[in-house]
């Protein structure tokens, strides 16, 4: 098999980047993953090398491209084919070392694995993977066929790392998210926090392998090897194949529950919440009941639910404890129902943020109800609607988490209420002051809001904006002359502040 001849596979989607017809003939000895910045001891001559790009961060200097490139040139390998999922693409840096160096570079889409393009390789040069022979293989083969019996017997991520690194001395090795939550760790490993786990991610600390399968950018899960010898990377690539045929099955458990929650959240969005069949809804999920509950509904760009949906559960899993039931609403909305007690609404401040620098082009923003019980989740779901709509308006473009607990202002409160009509409220109280189109109207504005913020002083107003007090007054006169508002009145105060915040 030649370079060229995996670029016409269809189902890969691949697209080359750089590379000159002589270099697409080279013959394909093998594959082999790697995420390490200098891999060239692991590689042979001939190899398609895999790279996720974990190793490399926007910024780094080119040097460090060039160190990866240079040994992959020098090792003989036929050809890099790098993830577009870390980055969102491949970084025009990698093209033009990979150009420098002479080695070929081919695009892999975030649809298609590595497993999909190992299996392909070795499909059309040996047969069907099945059979090839043991030899083929890097980890022993009594270890396989010990974790193969582990993943039959539905064993947990602890148990298979445990078994798969032994011969090896048990190195410290972690089954990671990207948002830096534990998911099994080896006996010998010591136990991170979200945040030392992130760190560790992103700085390239260690030995790193992105775990194949389906995942969007908020439940990736990563391999992570303390040192960067303790294991070599065709052993340490076969050990995440094994974890992905777990998380595969883990998915396909997933699957049942997801139609579960889709039920219960269905009844809820129609205000069905009660009688048998809601009761054996809730049992069907995992959760009691009574309650209390609270709604939480999440969004991401607002085209993408089901993305939502798993930055939600991910953001949930980081708080072991309250069980909770995420799924899609009829309307297609990501949403959670969560048990808990009163005083203790769900943890998702801390772990919001690394959700969002996941894919921080994407808004992400989810909303909290207050704690309701079983007959009253309809309401929760229309009070997370609201706190939705208060975390997106405080950050359009970024991302935030927003509780009704915490609606006690009246700028909180006047934060869920939708952008178009708060302009419409804000233009229709100030009058021609909302519109700014001249400087004394953009004068009198500064001088409602000291005016308002003084609490109707004259002597504070015209000490902050350096006036007479006689100058305060008239001004005072013509705002209300404008805006038919009388200052003197706490009503007409009331407006007009509601109206200066909701601009």
């Amino acid at each position: 098999m030649h370079v060229h001849d995996l670029l016409q596979l269809d189902a890969l989607d691949l697209t080359l980047l750089w590379g000159e017809e002589p270099l697409l003939a080279q013959e394909v000895s093998g594959v082999t993953a790697t995420d390490l910045e200098a891999p060239a001891r692991f590689l042979q001559p001939g190899e398609l090398v895999l790279s996720g790009l974990v190793w490399w961060a926007p910024g780094d200097e080119r040097e460090k491209v060039d160190r990866f490139v240079a040994a992959l040139a020098d090792s003989g390998a036929a050809a890099l084919l790098a993830g577009e999922e870390t980055h969102g693409k491949v970084p025009d840096v990698l093209v033009e070392s990979c150009r420098a160096h002479r080695v070929a570079l081919v695009s892999v889409p975030a649809r298609t694995t590595f497993r999909a393009i190992t299996e392909a390789v070795y499909l059309r040069r040996w047969g069907d993977l099945s059979r090839r022979p043991a030899g083929h293989y890097a980890l022993p083969e009594n270890v396989r066929n010990e974790l193969a019996g582990l993943l039959a017997g539905d064993a947990a991520p602890d148990a298979l790392l445990d078994r798969a690194f032994a011969h090896l001395g048990g190195p410290a090795c972690y089954l990671l998210t990207a948002t830096g939550r534990t998911l099994a760790r080896t006996p010998d490993a010591p136990e991170l926090t979200a945040r030392q786990a992130r760190r560790y991610l992103t700085a390239g600390i260690g030995n790193t392998l992105r775990i194949e399968g389906d995942p969007g950018p908020y439940d990736a899960w990563f391999l992570h090897l303390r040192g960067v010898d303790d294991a070599p990377p065709r052993v340490l690539h076969e050990i995440a194949d094994v974890i992905a045929q777990y998380r595969h099955h883990e998915a396909a458990r997933g699957t049942a529950a997801r139609r579960a929650t889709n039920a219960l959240l269905a009844l809820v969005a129609a205000g069905a919440a009660e009688g048998s069949a809601f009761d054996a809804a809730l049992h069907a999920c995992g959760l009691p009941a009574d309650g209390p509950f609270r709604v939480v509904l999440a969004a991401s760009d607002g085209t993408e639910p089901e993305q939502a949906t798993r930055a939600l559960v991910e953001a949930l899993r980081h708080s072991p404890g309250p069980p909770f039931a995420a799924g899609l609403l009829p309307g297609g909305d990501a949403a959670a129902v969560v048990a808990g007690d009163e005083e203790s609404p769900p943890a998702l401040d801390e772990p919001w943020p690394a959700l969002h620098a996941c894919r921080p082009q994407a808004p992400l923003h989810a909303g909290v109800s207050g704690p309701v019980a079983a007959a009253d989740l309809n309401s929760g779901l229309e009070q997370a609607r609201y706190a939705l709509a208060a975390a997106r308006s405080a950050a359009p473009e970024g991302a935030g988490v927003s509780s009704v607990d915490e609606l006690s202002t009246l700028g909180s409160l006047l934060s869920g209420v939708p952008g178009e009509v708060r302009t419409a409220f804000s233009s229709r109280v100030l009058g021609p002051l909302s519109r700014g189109g001249s400087a004394s109207h953009r004068m009198l504005m500064e001088t409602l809001e000291v005016f308002l913020a003084q609490h109707g002083s004259w002597a504070r107003t015209a000490e902050i904006l350096h006036l007479h007090v006689n100058t305060v007054h008239y001004r005072v006169q013509r705002i209300e002359a404008l805006t038919g508002r009388d200052l003197s009145r706490l009503d007409h105060k009331l407006d007009l502040h509601a109206a200066l915040l909701c601009r």
